[in-house]
C-alpha cells in the first residue's frame, strides 16, 4: 500500500474508533434517559409534588356573594401572561384570544403583548386586537420598543420592567403560535404555589399541523421524543431540564434571583434555566398538560430554527462551562449532569458524530482498503438508538426509515451550527424568526407527503451543501458497488437520495418565494 494511502487508512481507522466511542456515549445516554422516563410514568408530578386546586376554582364560586368572591380572588397570586411576537400576521389573533380566555380571576391576571414588529401594518393590527379585548374588560397591555435589542430575551426583559409586571408573582410565556387551553393556569400554578422550591413548570407542546407533510410528521417524532424522554427524565431524576421558551410558567422571584433574561445567546430560555439551576431551584415538567402550537412546514424555516437551537446551546456551553464547574451551590452529581449529559453529549457529540460517522466515515471506509467497521458499531448501535427512539412513538414506526435519513441530512446543519456556537463565529448569534402560517396550515398547505415545491421557481430552494454531500455519497456508493467488498452501497445510495431530495427542495410545503 502506498504511504499516502496507508496514512489515509490509519487516519480513517482512528476516526472510526473515535466515532464508535462517541456512539457508545449516545447509546448509554439514550438508555439512561429512556429508563428514567419509563420510571417517571409510575410517579406522576401530582404524586411527587403537592398539588391542590385553587380555592373556589380559578373562575370563582358563581354562587358566592361579592364579599366571598373578593376574598377568594385575593387568595389567587398575580399572574402575568407574556406573548412576545415579531411580524406575526398569521397567528397573532390565535395566541392573544387564547391568552384572554384563560380562566383566572380577572383582577389577578394581566395579559402583556410584547410586539417587536417592524411592519407598521402588522403593528396596527396587533394593537387593534388588543384594544378590542380591552373593550371587553380584559386587562391587556400592548407594549412596543423602539429597537429589537436582544430579540426575544430583550422583549421579555423589557416587559418585566413595567411596574405592573413587578407586582406579579408568576409569569406565563407563550410564543405567538401557542394556544393554551382555558384551564392552563389552574393546572400549573398550584404546583408553584404549594412547592416553593420549583422555579418553573414546563408543559408539553401539541402540534396542529403535524400531518401537513412528511417533514412535519418527522418533526413531531423528534419533539415527542424530546418531551417524553429528555424532559421527562430530566424532571424526574434531576429536577432539571432546559426550559423550552414557551408554554411554561415561571416564578418571578426565581427569574430575578437568577439574573433575569440575558441576550448573550440565541437560547435565552436555556440560559435562564441553567442559571436558575445553579442557584438551587428545581424544575417540573408536566406532560399531561398540552399546548397547541405550529411546526415549521418549510425546509428553510426548519433549517433556521434548528441552527438557532443548536448553535445557541453550544455557545451557551462555551460561556457557562467554567461557571458550572466552579459553582458551590449544587452537587457534583448535578454538575456532571449539566456538563456531560445535558451539554456535551446531547448538544455537542450528538450533532457531530451523527454526520461524521454516518455521512462521512462509513461511506469513505467503503473506498479505503484495510479499513473495516465492527458489526456492533455499524449495525447494533444505530439499531439500539433507533429502537429507543421508536419505543415512545409506536404510532410512527412506519416512518422510522424516513426519520433516520432525514435526521442524518439535518445533522450536517446541526454540526455546522454546533461548531459556530463552540467557536463563537460571526454567525453564532444569527436570529431568524420561524415562519408561521396559522390557519393556512389547515387548508392551503394540505399537501401530499412528498409533494415537490417546484425548486425551479426560486433559486433559494436549491441547497448546494446537500447536493455536494449527495455527490460524494454517490461516488462512494458506486465505488463500493463496482470495486468494493463492504456492501455498504445500499445504505449509502439511500442516504444520497435523501440529500438529493432535500437539496433540490422536494421537502416541506409550498410557499411563495421570499
Amino acid at each position: 500500500m502506498p504511504p499516502a494511502l496507508a496514512a489515509v487508512a490509519w487516519a480513517l481507522r482512528a476516526a472510526v474508533w473515535a466515532c464508535l466511542a462517541a456512539s457508545a456515549m449516545l447509546v448509554a445516554e439514550a438508555a439512561y434517559m429512556g429508563l428514567a422516563s419509563l420510571a417517571a410514568l409510575w410517579r406522576r408530578p401530582q404524586r411527587r409534588y403537592r398539588w391542590e386546586p385553587m380555592p373556589g376554582g380559578a373562575g370563582g364560586d358563581v354562587e358566592a356573594g361579592p364579599a366571598e368572591a373578593a376574598a377568594a380572588a385575593a387568595e389567587f397570586p398575580m399572574v402575568l401572561v407574556q406573548i412576545p411576537m415579531y411580524n406575526e400576521r398569521e397567528v397573532y389573533k390565535l395566541s392573544i384570544s387564547a391568552a384572554c380566555a384563560l380562566t383566572w380571576p380577572p383582577d389577578r391576571i394581566i395579559i402583556q403583548v410584547l410586539d417587536d414588529s417592524t411592519d407598521p401594518i402588522i403593528k396596527e393590527l396587533v394593537e387593534l386586537e388588543c384594544l378590542g379585548w380591552a373593550s371587553k374588560k380584559i386587562n391587556i397591555k400592548y407594549e412596543v420598543r423602539n429597537n429589537r435589542k436582544g430579540y426575544k430575551a430583550g422583549a421579555l426583559k423589557k416587559g418585566m420592567e413595567h411596574i405592573y409586571a413587578q407586582q406579579c408573582d408568576f409569569v406565563a410565556i407563550f410564543d405567538a403560535d401557542f394556544q393554551p387551553e382555558s384551564d392552563f393556569l389552574s393546572k400549573t400554578i398550584p404546583f408553584l404555589v404549594h412547592n416553593p422550591k420549583i422555579a418553573f413548570v414546563q408543559t408539553r407542546w401539541e402540534f396542529v399541523n403535524y400531518d401537513v407533510c412528511l417533514m412535519t410528521r418527522i418533526q413531531k417524532m423528534s419533539l415527542d421524543y424530546h418531551f417524553k424522554v429528555e424532559q421527562e427524565s430530566g424532571s424526574f431524576v434531576h429536577s432539571f431540564f432546559g426550559f423550552n421558551g414557551t408554554a411554561g410558567v415561571w416564578r418571578v422571584s426565581a427569574i430575578n434571583q437568577s439574573g433575569g433574561w440575558k441576550d448573550r445567546t440565541t437560547v435565552e430560555d436555556m440560559d435562564l434555566a441553567v442559571r436558575a439551576s445553579l442557584k438551587g431551584w428545581e424544575f417540573l415538567y408536566v406532560g399531561d398538560i398540552r399546548v397547541k402550537s405550529e411546526l415549521p412546514s418549510t425546509f428553510q424555516a426548519y433549517r433556521h430554527q434548528q441552527h438557532r437551537w443548536t448553535c445557541g446551546a453550544a455557545n451557551l456551553f462555551r460561556k457557562m462551562a467554567w461557571e458550572i464547574i466552579t459553582n458551590k451551590e449544587v452537587s457534583i452529581w448535578k454538575k456532571h449532569h449539566l456538563l456531560y449529559s445535558f451539554f456535551f453529549v446531547r448538544r455537542v457529540i450528538a450533532p457531530l458524530v451523527t454526520f461524521l460517522f454516518y455521512c462521512v466515515v462509513i461511506p469513505l471506509s467503503a473506498m479505503v482498503p484495510g479499513v473495516s467497521i465492527p458489526v456492533w458499531g455499524l449495525f447494533y448501535i444505530p439499531t439500539a438508538i433507533t429502537c429507543m427512539s421508536a419505543i415512545r412513538n409506536p404510532g410512527s414506526l412506519h416512518l422510522m426509515p424516513f426519520w433516520i435519513l432525514f435526521e442524518n441530512v439535518m445533522s450536517m446543519h446541526r454540526m455546522r451550527a454546533a461548531l459556530n456556537g463552540l467557536l463563537e463565529t460571526a454567525h453564532a448569534n444569527d436570529w431568524v424568526v420561524t415562519e408561521k402560517v396559522g390557519d393556512l396550515a389547515m387548508d392551503d398547505l394540505d399537501v401530499p407527503l412528498l409533494e415537490p415545491v417546484k425548486p425551479t421557481e426560486c433559486v433559494e430552494r436549491i441547497y448546494i451543501p446537500e447536493i455536494l454531500v449527495a455527490l460524494y455519497l454517490l461516488i462512494c456508493a458506486s465505488y463500493d458497488l463496482v470495486l468494493g467488498s463492504h456492501k455498504y452501497y445500499l445504505y449509502i445510495y439511500l442516504q444520497a437520495f435523501a440529500f438529493i431530495v432535500m437539496g433540490f427542495g422536494f421537502v416541506g410545503t409550498r410557499t411563495p418565494c421570499s
